[in-house]
């Protein structure tokens, strides 16, 4: 019985299609409902983010501005950039029905095929490792978010530079940057490889292109003023909302009034304090366990992090917990991040606990808090000759 779990989950067929059914579900569901926002608003359909990602292709090529409200076509504002908006345009021209199904279908396969492209894991655990970020990838699809697509973008550079494929990986890091800013994050995985001088000119290069595809249908006036509104936006971007974040846990356990620049600066501090071990450097966990620390890192210091981002964190305490050693205190954090995080917003989670505790308390954040300074505890003390982390053969 105990090899045939194991063969169901090393089957990655079974997983490709699994993946590809419940992205397709997700489509269909929002497909299905309209929903309003507010009481007594207007009514927008089920795939609101889409609609704002695929109207504002429309919005460029007509010289509008992306950083507006249009309530007459959707809820919400568009917060990405003008490169990202180009993308879109494929989308523009397809069905929403299309459209919305290979939107949420290159979401979920990019991250798996990340998940797989991971050097030194088994099949075992690179099946595991898909089932278990699985209810959090149905999560951000069913808001039509890019937050899966990010993640896999974030994990697929880590095994291209470790398969010395920089020009790639930047190209990865880059798109990420260009959906949503926190993505630049990932640009401290280059720090523990070499050829940085080159990686520095790949980077340029690849920016520089997306940087400039919007000119292809605007003029430099008007994609000056979208640049201004969008750095405006940015700024602005700065309400009374913790999130779920480090922010908000400390404001929703302990009443504090939170300087959110300080708790950001706080963090950049401790993320970067493994970087003074030059001589791990090479090492393969210690590079992984950035790689996990990065993933978490962007969520929860995130004042904006909603329930779909948690996608990057759980994939960064997924990774973390199939190669670290199983004590008692890893399996149990591991528990309450699958309970708290991937569970709580769930249909079978109980909805007064949900209301009542798990929201206003911030517990879908708090395992993963958790589990990244634990991380950052294992990246200071773990060394060369005392690795207690299970490292596949390739």
């Amino acid at each position: 019985m105990k090899e045939r779990i194991k063969n169901i989950i090393s089957n990655r067929l079974t997983i490709i299609i699994i993946y590809a059914l419940f992205c397709i579900i997700a489509s269909f569901q929002s497909l299905a409902v309209r929903k309003t926002f507010v009481d007594g608003g207007l009514m927008y359909t089920g795939y609101n983010n889409y609609i704002i990602f695929e109207k504002s292709y429309q919005h460029l090529i007509t010289d509008q501005n992306l950083y507006t409200l249009y309530p007459d076509e959707h809820w919400d504002l568009y917060k990405y950039t003008p490169s990202f908006s180009v993308f879109f345009g494929i989308f523009s021209i397809l069905p929403d029905w299309l459209g919305l199904n290979l939107w949420n279908l290159l979401n979920g396969l990019v991250l798996l095929l990340a998940i797989y492209y991971l050097p030194r894991l088994d099949n075992y655990q690179k099946g595991l490792i898909a089932w278990l970020v699985l209810i959090e990838m149905m999560t951000s699809v069913q808001s039509e978010q890019s937050n899966a697509l990010i993640t896999g973008l974030t994990i697929m550079a880590f095994g291209l530079l470790e398969k010395n494929k920089s020009f790639y990986a930047t190209l990865c890091i880059v798109i990420s940057a260009f959906i949503k800013l926190f993505g630049i994050v990932g640009f401290a995985l280059f720090l523990f490889y070499p050829q940085k001088g080159r990686s520095i000119l790949y980077t340029l290069f690849w920016s520089v292109l997306l940087l400039l595809t919007p000119l292809v249908f605007v003029d430099v006036a008007q994609y000056m003023n979208l640049c201004s509104s969008y750095l405006s936006m940015l700024g602005n971007d700065h309400d009374i909302s913790y999130g779920y974040s480090v922010m908000g846990w400390l404001h929703a356990w302990f009443g504090f009034e939170i300087d959110k620049k300080l708790v950001v600066g706080i963090g950049v501090l401790l993320f970067l304090l493994p970087l003074y071990k030059i001589q791990m450097y090479k090492d393969f966990m210690f590079k992984y366990l950035m790689l996990c620390s990065v993933l978490i890192w962007i969520v929860i210091f995130n004042h904006k992090a909603e329930s779909p981002t948690f996608i990057l964190a759980t994939a960064g305490v997924t990774l973390w917990f199939v190669k670290s050693e199983k004590n008692i205190l890893n399996i149990i954090l591991f528990t309450l991040a699958f309970i708290f995080t991937s569970l709580s917003p769930t249909d079978l989670f109980p909805k007064t606990i949900r209301v009542d505790y798990v929201i206003p308390y911030v517990l879908k954040a708090v395992p993963c808090i958790l589990i990244w300074f634990k991380i950052i505890y294992d990246l200071l003390t773990t060394e060369k000759e005392n690795v207690t982390f299970q490292v596949a053969k390739e």
